[in-house]
């Protein structure tokens, strides 16, 4: 049986594998005389357990582990010759959920005044 710290350490290498400047900021393209470089929060979640059995079944047991990963574009940094500015996604996003939460109240009003 493998033991969770052996389960955690696997799990942290993977991750540390994965995780670079690169996963954050993408690679730079360049046209028009503009360089533009994607930017991305990432987030890692993880977790690992183990157990056994009864008192009297002590070889008995179980472990396991696993994780995952959540990279979310955030906006862009925009480097041109007489500026470099960083452009958000986030304002964007905020919009488009307020619109959705309003049509979706919107139609349950409307369900609502119909079965009156």
């Amino acid at each position: 049986m493998v033991s969770v710290p052996d389960i955690f350490r696997n799990i942290t290498d993977r991750l540390q594998t994965s995780a670079s400047i690169k996963t954050v900021y993408g690679e730079p393209v360049t046209a028009e005389g503009k360089t533009i470089i994607p930017v991305a929060r990432v987030r890692y979640g993880f977790g690992a357990g183990g157990g056994t059995g009864p008192v009297a079944d002590q070889a008995v047991g179980a472990t396991g582990g696993g994780g995952g990963v959540e990279i979310t574009p955030v906006g862009i940094i925009e480097i041109t010759a007489g500026e470099t500015r960083y452009i958000s996604f986030e304002g964007h996003r905020r919009i488009v959920r307020i619109l959705v939460i309003g049509a979706v109240i919107a139609l349950l009003l409307l369900r609502r005044r119909k079965r009156k």
